[in-house]
């Protein structure tokens, strides 16, 4: 079992397209419940089936594991919730820290999250300028929750 500890930003810039790569993902949810979600996803030509255990502050349980590539496209077509989430993924790295932007396709068009991944809940960092407010603890943000409630269909307070 390997433990997730991680901060999720807005994006107010592109700049981060300068400094890093991208690689298309797509993911659908098996499912979605707050203390459990089972994701599958595929990133690039690789597969992963993913559980996560319920959000505890911002760490929770989660377990990974690669699957064959046709299997994914076939779970994601007949099993998973609808509407995919579809993004690019771009990985950057920022004094030492890896930071990974995801620029939301589809539904979701418009919508950049930046999240940050720590060895312990206190990690010191210092935010890159194109990183804006924190929304960690927003659930909305969640890729489990803009299936049931995409970004598109957002009200200006919400964002």
């Amino acid at each position: 079992m390997s433990k997730e500890i991680e901060r999720k930003f807005l994006v107010v810039s592109d700049v981060y397209k300068s400094k890093g790569v991208a690689e298309r993902y797509v993911q659908g949810y098996l499912c979605s419940l707050p203390e459990r979600i089972v994701r599958m996803r595929i990133a690039g030509k690789r597969a992963f089936l993913t559980i996560k255990g319920k959000m505890v502050g911002i760490s929770r349980d989660e377990y990974e594991y690669q699957i064959p590539l046709n299997d994914a496209h076939e779970i994601l077509d007949k099993l998973c919730e609808k509407p995919l989430i579809e993004k690019d993924r771009w990985i950057v790295t920022v004094d030492n820290l890896v930071w990974i932007v995801d620029e939301f396709h589809g539904e979701n068009e418009g919508l950049a999250v930046a999240e940050l991944e720590l060895k312990d809940e206190t990690q010191p960092f210092v935010k890159p300028d194109w990183i804006g407010r924190e929304v960690t603890g927003a659930s909305r943000y969640f890729n489990s929750n803009l299936i049931t409630h995409p970004f598109n269909r957002w009200s200006e307070n919400e964002k």
